[in-house]
């Protein structure tokens, strides 16, 4: 027997997200059952109902069916019927548009009857991945290959062949390097050389120690060493072109260890998923609560991190949701990536040391953790909690990070809006050049403030003043110096030898391109609201 647990962990975004569990996610799936809305309308206790001809409403009564019968959940195609799922006390799935339904089904079925026969639905993507390729090192350089990472531990290896020595023969077995073998490796020098970047290391034969000859080479991200290529000369010489394959192979499993370090386990894959989802607005605090151990009546706060600036927001969405969806910086590096897995890393153990319940994701580039369960003033702690993290970070992975706090909110549910402040603040951080690596909305309130009111104008054309925008068109056309003037002038408070030495012009000159901005546009700068106004939409 399985859980929708397992089963969401294993099928994953982007083929399946939670929309509503009211009896969380430890359910029991048992059968996976496909169902047309022509087909008897029927379900029994722990199914997973796959409904494929109905979208959106039109499953409605398929779900309630399903509530009746005891269903465990429901997985429909543009599912909108959250309240319906809710009443008939029923798991509702949406399934990705493009995903066809005979992989849902293939998939889901595929843990359930893995579960029957006492097993687990484990991914082994990334290790089969490098089975199959340590075959083919062993094919290029006519050796016998493994593969270890930077505790000894083998991760894969080539199909045995003859001559298989004590060293390679203790190694697998123990899926580790024995000790004794280690030590006289360390002794001759070879780790050393192996971490100290590419190049290939030759061991000479040692028949008196159980050691054949072997070539190895270390695999790198930047200069940081990810493990080991092990190849043993069996019974025929290597290959000429041995060596050449081998540091190929260095090179290519880079990405493949990279994945092997920083891809989460099923069961962390799907706490970070029904965080994002929580944060996103896009799953209710009832039926996340459970999994990670939260009470969604107490308060929670979200801190945002950023190992990149993140760019100015358009303005605010309604309902308390992130004003912008932060773009994925493009990653340059192996080496960044690992940082970036690091740094998920170095969040997550101080913020569950602080809070149990903590969850950490990651959207778009930057990392969020969730601190649920908040005890009565705990802005103090949460302060001295990001300037740890980030000096931490900057202390151990040499990495520059940012902090952003977001409000406190009352209740789990409102999760989103405490992440819809962070990402302002750490948009207010960069704009205003903020010399300090955290900051709270309290910090940068009239930043994030302006940055509000100048999206809305932005989005409102219609309620700017026409003659600024005429103002602005025409110095666009003529040299742009008036609007920069008028801008430096406003914020000297009409000081003009101020303003001048910001322009670097002469204070004569300032005079005469605000008195031309004024005739050019027709606005009165001697009226407070006017120069208010003028002011905010110049900054446009």
């Amino acid at each position: 027997m399985t859980s929708l647990r397992h089963v969401l962990a294993t099928l994953g975004e982007p083929l399946v997200e939670v929309v509503v569990a009211p009896h969380g996610l430890g359910v029991d799936v048992t059968d996976v059952v496909i169902l047309d809305p022509e087909d008897p309308l029927e379900a029994s206790p722990g199914d997973l109902v796959l409904v494929i001809g109905a979208r959106g409403r039109a499953a409605a009564p398929a779900i309630r069916a399903a509530g009746r019968g005891g269903a465990a959940a429901v997985a429909v195609k543009g599912a909108t019927g959250a309240d319906v799922a809710a009443d008939a006390g029923v798991a509702l799935l949406t399934v990705g548009a493009e995903a066809r339904w005979e992989q849902v089904e293939s998939l889901a079925r595929g843990v359930v009857e893995a579960a029957r026969a006492g097993g687990e639905a484990a991914s082994g993507e990334v290790l089969g991945d490098l089975f199959a390729l340590a075959q083919t090192i062993a094919t290029l350089t006519g050796g016998l290959v493994s593969i270890e990472d930077t505790a000894n531990r083998v991760l894969a290896y080539s199909r045995a062949g003859d001559e298989v020595d004590e060293l390679r023969r203790l190694s697998i077995l123990g899926r580790e390097g024995p000790e004794r073998y280690l030590a006289m490796l360390r002794e001759w020098g070879v780790y050393q050389r192996l971490r100290a970047g590419e190049g290939i290391v030759r061991i000479d034969e040692r028949p008196e120690l159980g050691i054949r000859r072997r070539i190895a080479a270390g695999i790198h991200a930047g200069k940081q060493p990810l493990g080991t290529i092990w190849v043993q000369e069996g019974a025929q010489p290597l290959t000429e072109r041995a060596e050449t394959a081998l540091l190929g192979a260095s090179r290519t499993l880079a990405p493949q260890l990279i994945r092997a370090r920083t891809l989460p386990s099923p069961e962390l894959r799907l706490r970070e998923d029904l965080l994002a989802s929580l944060l996103e607005g896009r799953l209710d605090a009832e039926s996340v609560a459970d999994d990670i151990g939260a009470d969604p009546s107490r308060p929670a706060q979200v801190l945002a991190f950023s190992l990149s600036h993140p760019g100015p927001s358009p303005g605010p969405q309604p309902g308390g949701k992130p004003p912008w969806t932060p773009q994925k910086p493009v990653v340059r590096s192996d080496n960044r990536q690992l940082r970036r897995a690091e740094l998920v890393h170095l969040i997550a153990v101080h913020t569950a040391a602080y809070r149990r319940s903590a969850l950490v994701s990651v959207i778009g580039g930057r990392v969020y953790a969730l601190l649920p369960d908040l005890p009565e003033h705990s802005d103090a702690a949460v302060l001295a909690l990001a300037r740890e993290i980030t000096a931490t970070a900057r202390r151990h992975l040499d990495v520059p990070v940012r902090a952003a706090l977001g409000g406190v909110v009352p209740r789990l549910s409102e999760a989103a809006a405490s992440r819809g402040d962070a990402d302002r603040v750490l948009a207010a951080m960069t704009r205003g050049h903020w010399a300090a690596d955290v900051a709270s909305l309290a910090d940068v309130r009239a930043e994030v403030l302006l940055s509000e009111v100048l999206a809305h104008l932005a989005s409102q054309p219609r309620i700017r003043d026409p003659r600024l925008t005429a103002l602005a068109a025409h110095d666009a056309d003529h040299g742009g110096i008036l609007v920069p003037a008028v801008l430096a002038w406003l914020n000297a408070f009409g000081d003009v030898r101020a303003a001048a030495r910001v322009l670097n012009i002469h204070p004569n000159t300032v005079r005469y391109r605000v008195r031309r901005a004024a005739e050019v546009s027709g606005v009165d700068f001697d009226d407070p609201a006017q120069r208010l106004l003028t002011e905010l939409q110049l900054r446009l």
